[in-house]
Parts: structure tokens; C-alpha cells; sequence
């Protein structure tokens, strides 16, 4: 019956999302989770990739498409309770979902529009600071990211693009101006052309702003972990932070590099500490620094030095964590066994190319 009466061809479907509760209009070539956000609907997701399992929700009527094994991330009870990852699920016939919707997630309508370049940074061999200014503001919470696009002249690689967090806070007076830190990724097509052809007065297309990652309140100190690129979001959380009269928190900032040549907007980040009331600490970790070098600072990995640097009261934090999958696994791990609750770290894995799922025609 719920077929017969919503089918609206058979490109389209309906997607119910709770019952009861709001029904959007999904594409056969989108997933549930796209159609659900770019209706503003806080459905709970961080990496739209299915590298997270923020999005998993019950496929309570309909069929769908799933693109990846899902197995890794469910659960056994969970798979056996029609459990799917919304972001991997593709509509095939009128869907009906359930799901707990995020309370007090960032809402702001999603954008199309165009920018040019204005600044192109080299922060280090493989990271560029990018300046844009927007045809059309793009209202954005600290901590999301935008879809950029590369345009039609880089005919090698038109229409790719990849998806990156906002480096700065919002500034409401300048709100047609975004910044993002971009880590060359090697067979990129998006980040070479950045790399090798863009130059100031470049054209992007920007689609924006999604994710949920975002301060929450509290009173506990803040711990924030970011591995290369995934300083951006870090950075613009705690702008933030001070502009929301949230500095008076104690955090502790660690930013994992390889070598000393690998950090960067150590400038920025004393301004942030300037401008902080309550106690910051900020320490870089080295993970292949020469062992005959001058640095005197941490070496390792990051989730090995976490007891070290923060010591007993790991527990009483809460955490943010932005970078590469693998470290931030291993830092949950670490959080997890020393009993800060899960309902208080907070993270963005920031995946490749090799991660990306391209949905293909049937």
C-alpha cells in the first residue's frame, strides 16, 4: 500500500524518516542520508563515506541499494534488526527509516554557489592554505565542511571534488569569505589540479555546509587531537569557542606531524592562546622526527603519549579529534579504557580518495 500510494516514478522514491514523522523525496542516485540532509533534517552523521556508522538507522519497509559491506561497523544484533548505514543506501523502492535525530545539531540550509581564490599558502610541502570568496554566503557552525568542486576549465578533472572543514570560525563580517587547510592526497585528481594548476582568481563550486561536529557545552576541559589537515576544523571549533564565551574551559590541543617541518599555523594558534582565559596547552607530537635532531618536544604517536600529556585525569575531559582514521581509532581506544564516556568524544576522520564510494548505474 505504501508503495501504490507514494511512488512518485522510478527515479524517485519516498523516504519516511520515523513514523510518525517527515517524509523527503530521495533519488534512486542518492543516498538516504543526502536526501535527509539537504532537506535540513539532523540526521546523525560525521563522514557521509561510511567510515563512521554515525548514519546507521532500521530499514523498517522498503528496499534499498547498499553500496558497501556494512558487517565492520554493525553490530550482529543490529545487522539482524535490518540495521543499513543511511549514507551507503541507495532508495529502490519508497523507504521507511528509524532513527534517533541529533538534538541541537547545527541547522543551516545547504548552498550552491561559486567562489574564487583569493589566496593559495603553502603551510608545509603538502598542505595549502585556500582563501575563497563566495558569490553567495554560506552561513556554517565551526567544525563543518563544504563540497568543493573543481570547475569545467580543469578539463582533466571536471567534476571532481572532495570534501573539506572550514579552517576558520564564521565571521559575520566577512561571511562570503571561507578558508581551508587542503593536504595534497597522492593520486587526487581534486588536490593535484589545486596543487598544480589553480592559481588566485581560480573558480570552485561549493556545496555546504554539512557535518554535526561541533562544541557542545559543558564544564569539563577540552582535550583536541588533530592530525595533519585536521587541524582546520580544530581551529575553527576553537575560534569559536571564544567567540561563544567558551574560553574560560582548560583544553589541551595535541597536533600530530611527522617532522618539525610538518606543523604549521603555530601563529594562529599563539593568537588563540592570546585570546584564551582559561589555561591552553599546546602540544605538537612527532612521529618520525630524526632521532639526532634538535627537537626536544614529544615523539611517537599520539595515542601513545596521551596518558603522559594529560595524565590521570584523562577521564574528565571531553574530546574532540580530527585526522587520519587510523590515529583516531587508536586514541578513542585509549580514551575508552580510561573511562571518559563515549557520549563525550567527539571526532571527524578525514578519508581519502580510497575511501570514497562512487555510487554506479545498475
Amino acid at each position: 500500500m505504501f508503495d501504490r500510494l507514494f511512488r512518485r516514478g522510478p527515479t524517485e522514491f519516498n523516504l519516511q524518516i520515523n513514523s510518525p514523522g517527515t517524509t523527503v523525496r530521495a533519488s534512486t542516485k542518492e543516498s538516504l542520508l543526502l536526501a535527509a540532509i539537504n532537506q535540513g533534517i539532523a540526521f546523525p552523521y560525521n563522514c557521509r563515506v561510511g567510515g563512521c556508522g554515525e548514519c546507521k538507522c532500521k530499514l523498517v519497509q522498503g528496499k534499498v541499494k547498499e553500496l558497501t559491506d556494512k558487517s565492520y561497523l554493525l553490530s550482529a544484533e543490529e545487522l539482524q534488526q535490518n540495521y543499513i548505514l543511511a549514507c551507503q543506501s541507495l532508495p529502490r523502492s519508497d523507504v521507511v527509516i528509524e532513527v534517533a535525530l541529533r538534538q541541537g545539531a547545527a541547522a543551516h540550509p545547504i548552498i550552491e554557489t561559486e567562489g574564487r581564490i583569493q589566496s593559495l599558502r603553502h603551510l608545509t610541502h603538502d598542505i595549502l592554505h585556500v582563501v575563497l570568496e563566495l558569490q553567495q554566503a554560506m552561513p556554517y557552525t565551526a567544525g563543518q565542511y563544504a563540497d568543493l568542486i573543481v570547475p569545467a576549465e580543469a578539463d582533466r578533472c571536471v567534476g571532481e571534488g572532495r570534501s573539506f572543514s572550514f579552517a576558520s570560525a564564521h565571521d559575520p563580517q566577512r561571511p562570503q569569505r571561507v578558508d581551508f587547510f587542503i593536504r595534497k592526497t597522492h593520486g587526487g585528481a581534486f588536490t593535484e589540479w589545486l596543487f598544480e594548476q589553480a592559481v588566485v582568481g581560480s573558480s570552485l563550486s561549493l556545496q555546504g555546509p554539512y557535518g554535526d561536529f561541533q562544541l557542545r557545552p559543558g564544564l569539563q576541559p577540552l582535550l583536541c587531537i588533530a592530525g595533519g589537515s585536521g587541524l582546520a576544523p580544530i581551529k575553527a571549533l576553537l575560534e569559536q569557542a571564544i567567540e561563544d564565551h567558551q574560553g574560560h574551559r582548560h583544553v589541551t590541543l595535541i597536533l600530530g606531524a611527522r617532522t618539525e617541518k610538518d606543523l604549521y599555523a603555530l601563529d594562529e594558534i599563539d593568537q588563540i592562546r592570546r585570546r584564551w582565559t582559561g589555561r591552553f596547552q599546546f602540544i605538537p607530537v612527532l612521529s618520525t622526527e630524526p632521532a639526532h635532531s634538535a627537537w626536544a618536544g614529544q615523539r611517537g604517536l599520539i595515542h601513545e603519549q596521551l596518558h603522559a600529556i594529560v595524565g590521570d585525569r584523562l577521564n574528565e575531559h571531553q574530546a574532540y579529534l580530527c585526522g587520519p582514521p587510523q590515529m583516531i581509532d587508536a586514541c578513542i581506544a585509549v580514551m575508552t579504557q580510561a573511562g571518559i564516556d563515549p557520549s563525550q568524544i567527539h571526532f571527524d576522520k578525514f578519508l581519502d580518495s580510497g575511501h570514497m564510494v562512487v555510487p554506479q548505474d545498475e
